[in-house]
C-alpha cells in the first residue's frame, strides 16, 4: 500500500499537482485529461494515416445557430402550399409589371377591321295617293287640297270655299288641275306620277311639271314648257335636245342621306328588281365602284327598304384569339392580353396601397390605445366600434355614383377609391395591435425601458410594434386578397376603376349579357382565373407565414 502511495505521489509531483489536493481535482481537468488519453489512443490506432481535426463535445463550432428570421424562412419554405402561393405571386407580379413593358401594344390601343356592313341606303314606295304642287304665288293650302280630293271622289267639276268658286279639270290618267272659276291658269295640280330631275341640283318649275305630266298622261311624245321644247320617250324619259333632263315614274325613291343623289339608272334598276320580286341586285356607281344592294318589304308602311353593302372600318370587337391577339380583343377593340397585364398592375397596386393605409392608421391608433390604456383606450375603441358599424359598401356605392355624376377624372377617381377603402378598413388592424401590446407592455423589457427613461413614442414604435410585425404581416397578406376582391366587385358594378384604365374587375364587366358570356369566353375567363389565383396565392402565403411565425398553431 505504501509503495502504491509513493508511486502516486511521484506521478503527481511529476505532473505538477499537489498530492494533498488529489481529492479536489476539478472535473474539467479530469475530462481534459481523459480527452488527451483518448486522442493518444486514436493516434496510436491510426498511426501512419492523415491527421484529422478533432472537436470536443463542448466546442462551439459543433453548434449551428440560426437567426429568428432564418428559422421563419426555413419553416416557410418547408410548406409546399406556401411556396406554391409565393410562386404564383411572383408570376403575377412579372406578368403585370414586366409584361406591360414588353407587350407590343399599349393599354388603350384600339384596333380596327374592315367588314362588309349593310346600311340603310334608300326607301321606295309606289305612289298610290295624290300628291300636290302649287303654282307660283298661288293660294293652294291644305284645306283647298282636301276640298279638291272630295270633288275628285264625287267626280264634281266645281266646288266653293270661302266665297270662291273653283274649277276642277281631269287632265288625264290620275292628273287633275284646279283653277279659280273664270281663269285659265291653274293654281295647283293633283297627281300620282312623279317627275324627277336627272341631274343633281336641278330645280323643276311648276309649269314644267304640269306640262310633262299632262303630256305623259295624254301619251304625247313632245311638249313645250316655258318656251323650251322637250321630247318624251316610252320609258318616261324627258329630253332637252340630246340630253336627258328629267323622267316620269310612279315610284318614289328617296335617299336616306340628304347629300346623296340617286340617278335614274339606279332607280330603274331598283324598280325592275322590285317588279321581278327579287331581293338583291348589283349596281356600279359613277365612281366605278360596284355595290350590292338588298331589298326588304315592310308591310306596315307598304314601303321597300334598300340596304347597301359597303366595306366599313369598324372596331375589331370581340375578335377571336389569333397570332396578333393571343387572347382576342374586347368590346372596344383592345388587345385582351395587354389589358390583363395592365389590369393586374392596377389591381395589385390598389390592394397594396389600401393595405398600407389601413396598416399605418391601425398601427398608430392600436399602439396608442394598447400602451396608454384607461380613457385613451376606451376612446379609441369606441371609435373602432363606430367604424365597424358604418355600412362601408353602401357608402362606397354612393360615392361611386356621385363621382359618376360629377364626371371625375378616372385617375383621380382611382385615388379616391384607394383612400376610401383604406380609411374604412383599419379597425381590424387596430384591434389586433392593441391586443398584442396589452400583453407585451407588462413584460420585463418594457419595465427596463421605463427605468432607462426611454421616451413613450420610442417605447411604442421601437420596442412594442416590432413585436407585433409577424402578426401584421400575416393579416396584411390576407387583407391584400380581400381588398382586390372588393375592388373587382366595385369595378364590375361600374363604381370602381373606369375606362380607359383596366382592372380585372372592369374587364369582367364586359360580360354584360348572356350572349357575350356564352360566346366570348376569352373576355371573362382569363381575368377571373387571374383574380382567383392571385387571391388564393395571397391566402396561401398568409397561412404559410402564420405557421412559420408560430409553428405551435399547426399542431
Amino acid at each position: 500500500m505504501r509503495d502504491t502511495m509513493d508511486e502516486l505521489k511521484g506521478k503527481n509531483v511529476s505532473d505538477g499537482t499537489n498530492p494533498t489536493h488529489l481529492h479536489a481535482v476539478p472535473a474539467r481537468a479530469a475530462r481534459v485529461h481523459g480527452e488527451k488519453l483518448l486522442d493518444g489512443q486514436r493516434q496510436a490506432d491510426g498511426a501512419g494515416g492523415p491527421e484529422e481535426e478533432q472537436f470536443s463535445l463542448n466546442d462551439d463550432r459543433r453548434v449551428k445557430i440560426l437567426s429568428p428570421g432564418a428559422l421563419v424562412a426555413k419553416r416557410f419554405f418547408r410548406n409546399r402550399l406556401a411556396v406554391t402561393g409565393l410562386s404564383i405571386l411572383v408570376f403575377m407580379f412579372l406578368f403585370s409589371f414586366v409584361g406591360g413593358l414588353v407587350s407590343p401594344y399599349t393599354e388603350a390601343q384600339i384596333f380596327y377591321r374592315y367588314d362588309m356592313q349593310r346600311k340603310e341606303f334608300a326607301s321606295v314606295t309606289e305612289n298610290t295617293e295624290f300628291r300636290f304642287a302649287a303654282a307660283d304665288s298661288a293660294r293652294f293650302d291644305a284645306i283647298i287640297q282636301a276640298q279638291m280630293i272630295l270633288a275628285i271622289q264625287k267626280q264634281s267639276e266645281t266646288f266653293s270655299y270661302r266665297d270662291t268658286d273653283y274649277s276642277l279639270k281631269n287632265e288625264g290618267n290620275d292628273l287633275y288641275s284646279l283653277s279659280v272659276a273664270g281663269e285659265s291658269a291653274p293654281i295647283g295640280i293633283a297627281f300620282k306620277d312623279i317627275v324627277s330631275p336627272s341631274t343633281a341640283g336641278e330645280d323643276l318649275s311648276f309649269d314644267f311639271r304640269f306640262a310633262a305630266l299632262r303630256a305623259a298622261a295624254a301619251g304625247e311624245s313632245a311638249f313645250s314648257a316655258e318656251g323650251v321644247d322637250y321630247t318624251l320617250d316610252e320609258t318616261g324619259g324627258i329630253f332637252r335636245g340630246n340630253e336627258e333632263y328629267a323622267y316620269v315614274s310612279r315610284y318614289v325613291v328617296q335617299a336616306i342621306m340628304p347629300d346623296v343623289f340617286l340617278t335614274r339608272a339606279f332607280k330603274e334598276e331598283l324598280t325592275d328588281t322590285i317588279a321581278e320580286d327579287s331581293e338583291k341586285f348589283l349596281f356600279t356607281d359613277a365612281d366605278g365602284v360596284e355595290h350590292e344592294y338588298s331589298i326588304t318589304y315592310d308591310a306596315a308602311t307598304k314601303a321597300w327598304s334598300v340596304l347597301q353593302a359597303t366595306e366599313t372600318r369598324k372596331f375589331d370587337t370581340y375578335s377571336a384569339p389569333s397570332r396578333e391577339h393571343w387572347l382576342g380583343t374586347d368590346r372596344n377593340g383592345m388587345d385582351m392580353l395587354t389589358r390583363l397585364m395592365y389590369g393586374g398592375r392596377v389591381s395589385l397596386i390598389i390592394g397594396f396601397i389600401v393595405v398600407i393605409i389601413e396598416t399605418v392608421i391601425g398601427v398608430i391608433l392600436g399602439g396608442i390605445s394598447g400602451y396608454f390604456g384607461k380613457w385613451v383606450d376606451n376612446l379609441i375603441m369606441r371609435i373602432v366600434d363606430i367604424f365597424y358599424c358604418i355600412p362601408s359598401m353602401p357608402i362606397i356605392i354612393i360615392l361611386g355614383a356621385a363621382m359618376d355624376a360629377m364626371r371625375v377624372d378616372p385617375q383621380i377617381r382611382m385615388l379616391y377609391l384607394m383612400l376610401t377603402l383604406g380609411f374604412l378598413g383599419w379597425p381590424s388592424i387596430a384591434r389586433l395591435v392593441r391586443g398584442q401590446i396589452l400583453s407585451l407592455r407588462e413584460q420585463e423589457f418594457m419595465t427596463a425601458t421605463e427605468a432607462c427613461g426611454v421616451r413613450v413614442s420610442r417605447r411604442i414604435f421601437r420596442h412594442l410594434i416590432p413585436n407585433v410585425i409577424p402578426q401584421l404581416i400575416v393579416i396584411c397578406t390576407m387583407g391584400i386578397g380581400s381588398t382586390m376582391l372588393t375592388e373587382a366587385t366595385l369595378s364590375f358594378l361600374g363604381l370602381g376603376v373606369k375606362f380607359p384604365f383596366a382592372s380585372w374587375g372592369n374587364i369582367i364587366n364586359d360580360v354584360n349579357d348572356t350572349f357575350v358570356m356564352t360566346s366570348y369566353w376569352f373576355i371573362w375567363i382569363p381575368a377571373g382565373v387571374l383574380l382567383l389565383l392571385t387571391v388564393l396565392a395571397f391566402n396561401l402565403v398568409g397561412d404559410g407565414l402564420r405557421d412559420a411565425f408560430d409553428p405551435k398553431m399547426k399542431r
